[in-house]
């Protein structure tokens, strides 16, 4: 009756991924069923190992992440685990072969969220890197299939894609971030003294970044391409959003894309779908 396990512990990695982002959950429902259970499993281990450095403030987050961290490892390996997050994500794991080094990047990153207040722009490239690119590696193991090919010729696009959510989040978030933890990603930058043109500098670098990543999306296998680009609308649309933001504002609320304006986007992401025209 392993099969009951495995579905229930992918129900687990399903159920984490709905309750924490509606707009990535939403998206992942418009991918071909095959590929679903897959992304959710990797979003949800990413979730937890995210929650741990963010939320489970009164507890030891660096020896609860090391014990995550090792029973993924573990998990892997053994191609079993009793946490359902951790089997579902080494069924994925070992299902497509996902490079381990990807994984141990994001621990790098999650590690830095316990210590690393600010940011060098070394150390900025290599927290994007394991937070956010390695991400979206890992979900192109999946839609790739096992063509490695077209894994290797589609990395970079994957990579500006998850570093252009990963940028997006950092001035959403700034908020929390700043005011909440005291960080500050951006290397260079005063949040007490957060000007026009420092916005400036980061949202033109965070569109090229989306414009890189839309010629890889148009290049993504047909199971995937719809999916994506939606989670790319949403993500750009709250970008639109926040360049319209005055800067002291972001400090002051988090911006949202509303629930009819994500229903808008499906729509309109759809016809072009149908036409061919993404």
């Amino acid at each position: 009756m392993i099969s009951l396990f495995h579905s229930l512990s992918q129900s687990c990695s399903k159920i984490t991924t709905e309750q924490y982002s509606t707009s990535f959950s939403n998206a992942i429902k418009l991918l071909h069923k095959d590929l679903r259970p897959h992304i959710y499993n990797i979003y949800g281990f990413v979730r937890v190992a995210d929650e741990i450095v963010d939320s489970f403030h009164e507890y030891d987050k660096a020896m609860l992440l090391d014990e995550f961290k090792q029973q993924t490892r573990k998990a892997i390996d053994q191609k079993i685990s009793t946490n359902p997050i951790l089997h579902s994500f080494q069924l994925t794991v070992n299902e497509y072969n996902i490079d381990y080094s990807l994984i141990d990047a994001f621990f790098v990153s999650m590690e830095f969220d316990l210590t690393k207040k600010r940011y060098d722009e070394h150390g900025y490239k290599d927290y994007i890197y394991g937070s956010a690119e390695v991400v979206g590696l890992m979900c192109l193991y999946i839609f790739c299939e096992g063509d490695s090919e077209s894994y290797n010729k589609l990395m970079p696009y994957a990579q500006s894609l998850g570093a252009a959510f990963q940028k997006v989040n950092f001035l959403r978030d700034m908020k929390a971030d700043f005011t909440g933890m005291n960080r500050t990603y951006f290397p260079g930058i005063d949040f007490n003294n957060f000007t026009g043109e420092m916005k400036k500098k980061i949202e033109e670098e965070i569109s090229a970044d989306f414009n890189h990543a839309y010629q890889g999306i148009c290049q993504l296998p047909y199971k995937a391409r719809f999916g994506v680009y939606v989670a790319y609308q949403y993500y750009l649309s709250l970008f639109f959003k926040i360049r319209q933001t005055q800067p002291n504002s972001l400090l002051s609320a988090r911006i949202r894309i509303p629930n009819y304006a994500k229903a808008f986007i499906v729509l309109r992401a759809g016809l072009k779908n149908q036409l061919n025209i993404l």
